[in-house]
């Protein structure tokens, strides 16, 4: 299995009338599993827990990241110890594994042993069954300490992180998930192929530096704005988050339910806000959103 984030390629470049061998480098996507041990002094069990497709690197920070955005761990005192196991796949297969070894008595929901996938909250029949079951997760409103943010830190955010993209200068295939704060200063950023990685990453990096809730933060996203990431932004206790892309429907609901203020279409100078005005400083009496 490769380690590295990217890998060379032997490619053809065609322009309009000409074409020549080049090397181009590729963003890697190899799977990574998760097995959780649990139990307490009478006995302890391993259990496979979930499959995703990423970009090598940050895999314990990943691992902890998804745990704690789907409910299963709450503190890092429930963590006993978290290691990355090369050459040790699930179901006996070669590939890349992270043991998660809990501590003596922790509880475990019971929706988490779903075969091989990711447990989402976004499966849920409607909206509203869906962020009834964010809820269930023991995340609640987001609090507001009164702090505001001006336009311009927002403004400036696309470039700070491309700036900071270090395997996407190279391959222009990576989302990237940061974390700034409100004065604009970039506290950390994760690439992955997948958006909902970055932000575990980014989170899981939180976690195990005990920064968690994250109030006082902005989540800055280099694609879209899904469900999926803005319940996850609520269960980090983050209470801005800004997306280049657009926001879904869901993710503009879920963002007014539980008090976050999410802005989307972020490039060239502007931004749309569609939830949270009253921390964005000028944003006017607009509390409906």
């Amino acid at each position: 299995m490769n380690s590295s984030p990217v890998v060379p390629f032997r490619i053809l470049k065609v322009t309009a009338d000409t074409s020549a061998p080049a090397e181009d480098l590729v963003a890697v996507e190899e799977p990574l599993g998760f097995r959780l041990g649990y139990g307490g002094v009478h006995g302890r069990e391993q259990r496979e827990l979930a499959i995703t497709m990423r970009t090598p690197g940050n895999d314990l920070e990943l691992a902890l990241g998804f745990l704690f955005t789907e409910g299963i761990i709450r503190s890092r005192d429930e963590v006993q110890s978290v290691r990355h196991c090369f050459g040790e796949g699930l179901d006996g297969e070669a590939g890349n594994l992270v043991k998660i070894e809990l501590a003596d008595g922790v509880e475990l929901p019971e929706h988490i042993f779903a075969r091989h996938s990711f447990v989402s909250s976004s499966c849920g029949i409607c909206g509203k069954t869906s962020i009834e079951a964010v809820r269930s997760r023991g995340c609640a409103q987001i609090s507001d300490d009164g702090e505001v943010i001006r336009p311009e830190v927002l403004h400036a955010l696309p470039d700070a992180v491309r700036s900071a993209q270090r395997v996407f200068g190279v391959t222009g295939g990576l989302h990237a998930a940061a974390l700034f704060d409100f004065e604009g200063g970039l506290l950390a950023l994760r690439e992955d192929v997948g958006r909902h990685n970055a932000v575990d990453k980014l989170i899981g990096y939180a976690f195990a530096s005990e920064w968690l809730p994250l109030g006082g933060r902005i989540l800055f996203l280099s694609g879209r704005a899904s469900f999926e990431l803005i319940q996850k932004s609520a269960m980090a206790g983050l209470g801005v988050v800004c997306s280049v892309g657009a926001p879904s429907s869901l993710a503009v609901q879920c963002a007014r339910d539980f008090g976050i203020t999410l802005a989307g279409f972020l490039r060239e100078g502007r931004f749309n806000l569609y939830s949270g005005s009253h921390r964005l400083e000028g944003g006017g009496p607009v509390h409906a959103l």
